[in-house]
């Protein structure tokens, strides 16, 4: 590729708020943990109607610790039927809390570590086209462990902990032997943000 043939960056490029009217929004399922919606919504010169989840939010944290290891938990996840790997995450399920102390109190819960530093890292909508979940993906550094430990319950009583270089992280994501979607942005996103 010659140097003239590169693009340039798009100005201004950003996801846009657009909000057809709703005619029509039906709870199809009340959920223990989210619910399923279906809307009917006036779009163009006709309508349309979707079905998806209605979501609370998720926050996710990229522990990094001092020697550059980003701490990965590995869990069952029923739907994909694999023990995966994955930031530790939960969902924002508490009214009014700030997505940054639930993103301390995950780490703490899941992990039993804390952190010193925070900052946010990136946020992404997960799945868009299917539900409505915001997960904003914390970096924590200045690593220690916490206070206190944590008795978890099902998947969560089977969490395997692991410290990974950070490059190691990336190589899996890019070879395509991980592939939780939360933890691959978190992890390309810290290697992006470490190299500036």
């Amino acid at each position: 590729m010659t140097e003239a043939s590169v693009p340039e960056p798009v100005e201004g490029l950003r996801d846009e708020p657009f909000e057809p009217e709703v005619l029509q929004s039906d709870l199809v399922y009340k959920g223990r943990v989210w619910d399923v919606r279906s809307d009917r919504v006036a779009y163009g010169d006709g309508e349309i109607t979707r079905e998806y989840v209605a979501h609370t939010g998720a926050v996710a944290v990229l522990a990094l610790d001092d020697a550059g290891r980003v701490l990965l938990i590995q869990q069952y996840r029923h739907p994909i039927r694999h023990r995966d790997w994955e930031l530790p995450a939960g969902l924002l399920d508490i009214e009014g809390e700030d997505p940054l102390i639930a993103a301390q109190r995950e780490l703490a819960e899941e992990t039993d570590f804390v952190a010193r530093d925070w900052r946010l890292l990136t946020s992404s909508w997960t799945t868009p086209g299917g539900n409505s979940e915001l997960i904003r993906i914390y970096l924590a550094t200045g690593i220690e462990a916490a206070p206190e430990t944590y008795e978890r319950e099902g998947e969560e009583a089977d969490i395997r902990m692991e410290w990974v270089p950070l490059s190691d992280a990336v190589d899996a994501v890019l070879d395509g032997r991980l592939r939780n979607g939360i933890l691959t942005i978190g992890v390309l996103a810290s290697e992006r943000t470490l190299r500036q």
